[in-house]
């Protein structure tokens, strides 16, 4: 990526993040049920199927250094905790399909990924950060909102899953 379009890019991001009326925390709120479209090997996301399950909602992109270190936390998540109604969805924002692919390719993903085309999701959600996590309850609000990842996080923020998951 050029420097002109890194700039331009950051520039756009951070206009979304600051200028954004919808940018208030969401933690409290009915979770936004913006439209997913389905990538390749992965069906699009429908919220009437995701009714009655936690949801974990993190969006990610190729880029981002602490998404690569993510996919390993939200595959065991989804792996033991898939049967007590957790459903773990990440959403890519890349540019370009293929950076998502190649991604993929390296960090293989034992749960939905799903692309938010024209980042219309990302507005609804005010992401502010790479990645940015969402935990959705039962019914459909959201409980907590968290951004970027640190492995020494990722048992606080488990904590808080299973917790919601017991509810």
């Amino acid at each position: 990526m050029s420097r002109t379009k890194l700039i331009a890019l950051v520039a756009g991001f951070a206009s979304l993040v600051f200028f954004n009326p919808a940018n208030a925390d969401l933690t409290g709120q009915p979770a936004p049920q913006c439209q997913l479209a389905a990538m390749p090997d992965n069906p699009a996301v429908s919220w009437q199927e995701l009714e009655g399950k936690v949801v974990y909602l993190d969006f990610w992109a190729s880029w981002c250094v602490p998404c690569r270190q993510s996919f390993p936390f939200m595959s065991q998540m989804q792996r033991e905790l898939k049967d007590q109604g957790l459903e773990v969805i990440a959403v890519n924002l890349d540019e370009n399909l293929q950076d998502a692919e190649d991604f993929l390719a390296r960090n293989p993903a034992q749960f939905s990924v799903v692309v938010d085309v024209n980042q219309q999701c990302a507005q609804q959600y005010a992401v502010k950060a790479m990645p940015s996590s969402y935990l959705i309850d039962r019914n459909g609000i959201v409980r907590k909102v968290h951004l970027g990842f640190r492995s020494g996080e990722a048992l606080d923020f488990r904590k808080a899953v299973e917790q919601v998951l017991m509810e």
